[in-house]
C-alpha cells in the first residue's frame, strides 16, 4: 500500500494546493492513505474547525500538528475530531490526543502519533518516554504506524528516527519547512525523512510574506508576517508500504507546483 504525507500546510494558499493537487496526486500515485501536518493551515498559525474540515474533505486522512496547535481558539473543538491530534507529549491536561488509528481505503488500520521535539522548542515532556509508553499499545492494534517528529534540531529528528528503527513503519520531521534530501530506509524497515518540507508559497520565507521577515532580522523590531501567496507548492513523501510486516520498502519525496 502506498501512504502520502505532506509537511507543514501555511494558511489558505496551502490548504487551496491541497484541494486542487490531491485528486492529481490520487491518481498519479494511487495511495491508500493521506496524511498532513497543519499546525499552520489557519492564517498560517494554528488551526481551525473549518480549515480542518476543508483538508479533511479534499482527502487527508489524519491531521498531525506542532508546537502552535493552540494558537487559535477552535483547536480544543478541531481535536475532538479523532482523525486531527497534538503532539503526545504535551501535559496530559491539554485537549485532544497525541495518537490516532484510522481504517485506510484498503481496509488496512493505520496509526499515526505526533510527537514535539524539545531542542530550540517549548518545554514539554520527553518524547521518547511518550512514543514508549504508548507504542506496545499501538502496536497490538496494528503493525502499520507512523510517527511525526515536530521538531527543531535535525539531530533530535534523527536520534528519533534511529530510536524508532523496525518498531514503526516511519518517522517523518515537521517544523522547519525545508525539505531534505535524506529520504531513506533505516536498517530494519523504518523510512524516514527529516524534513517534508512545506506546502505553501515558495517565493517566501517559511510560507511568510518576504519584506517583513527580511525587516524584522534587520532591524530587530516586532512585524506581522503575513502568509505568502506566489508559486505555492506541494511537497512531502510518497511511502511503499508492506502492509503485512509493517516494515516500508521505498521513501520517494513529492514536489508539485501549481498556479491559481
Amino acid at each position: 500500500m502506498k501512504i502520502l504525507i505532506i509537511g507543514d500546510v501555511v494558511g489558505r494558499p496551502g490548504r487551496k494546493a491541497v484541494k486542487l493537487l490531491a485528486p492529481i496526486l490520487r491518481e498519479k500515485f494511487n495511495f491508500d492513505f493521506f496524511i498532513a501536518n497543519a499546525e499552520n493551515a489557519a492564517g498560517g498559525s494554528g488551526i481551525t474547525i473549518k480549515t480542518a474540515k476543508e483538508l479533511l474533505d479534499a482527502g487527508v486522512d489524519v491531521i498531525t500538528t506542532g508546537d502552535h496547535v493552540f494558537k487559535q481558539k477552535e483547536a480544543e473543538q478541531a481535536l475532538s475530531d479523532t482523525r486531527i491530534i497534538r503532539p503526545l507529549n504535551y501535559p496530559p491536561e491539554a485537549p485532544g490526543k497525541g495518537w490516532t488509528i484510522v481504517t485506510s481505503r484498503s481496509g488496512e488500520k493505520i496509526a499515526v502519533v505526533n510527537l514535539l521535539g524539545r531542542t530550540f522548542m517549548k518545554p514539554v515532556d520527553c518524547p521518547f518516554r511518550a512514543i514508549s509508553d504508548v507504542l506496545e499499545e499501538i502496536q497490538k492494534q496494528t503493525k502499520c504506524i507512523f510517527v511525526d517528529i515536530h521538531a527543531e534540531a535535525t539531530s533530535e529528528k534523527i536520534a528519533m528516527g534511529w530510536y524508532l528503527n523496525g518498531k514503526v513503519s516511519a518517522v517523518f520531521g515537521t517544523h522547519t519547512h525545508v525539505q531534505t534530501a535524506d529520504n531513506e530506509i533505516l536498517s530494519e524497515g523504518t523510512a524516514y525523512i527529516s524534513d517534508l518540507g512545506m506546502t505553501a508559497a515558495h517565493a517566501s520565507i517559511l510560507g511568510r510574506k518576504i519584506m517583513p521577515v527580511l525587516e524584522h532580522f534587520k532591524t530587530g523590531l516586532p512585524a506581522k508576517f503575513g502568509v505568502a501567496e506566489k508559486d505555492v507548492r506541494l511537497k512531502g513523501v510518497i511511502i511503499d508500504l508492506d502492509e503485512k510486516s509493517g516494515k516500508a520498502k521505498r521513501i520517494d519525496l513529492v514536489r508539485e507546483s501549481i498556479d491559481f
